[in-house]
């Protein structure tokens, strides 16, 4: 897989979106596990974090991946593996994107 660099040539983050919803009863379990799973991407460098909700009790789960190593790094992760071992029993997934590329939408001069 190639690895996208930016203007400077330094690795590009990557962003990965994930729609979800709770199993149900198991709203507050599934959180708390996103939690601790956001704790680890954070602790161990891997990228960053957000999480929303729509009216309609969807969440919108963005991660802005480091690099792509730092990506192939956390899917080998023990905690990070135990933490989506899970979140398979706490969540139902909708939709997911697992490489999502900006598009420019301003013209630089």
């Amino acid at each position: 897989m190639l690895t996208s660099y930016n203007s400077h040539h330094m690795p590009q983050e990557i962003l990965s979106v994930a729609v979800w919803e709770p199993v149900p009863d198991k709203e507050t379990a599934s959180l708390e596990t996103l939690r601790e799973l956001s704790s680890i991407v954070a602790n161990k460098g891997y990228g960053r974090d957000f999480l929303y909700r729509d009216r309609d009790h969807h969440y919108v789960f963005l991660r802005y991946w480091k690099s792509e190593n730092a990506r192939r790094e956390a899917l080998e992760d023990p905690d990070m593996l135990r933490c989506w071992a899970k979140l398979g029993n706490e969540i139902q997934i909708v939709k997911v994107y697992e490489t999502l590329i900006e598009i420019k939408t301003a013209t630089g001069k």
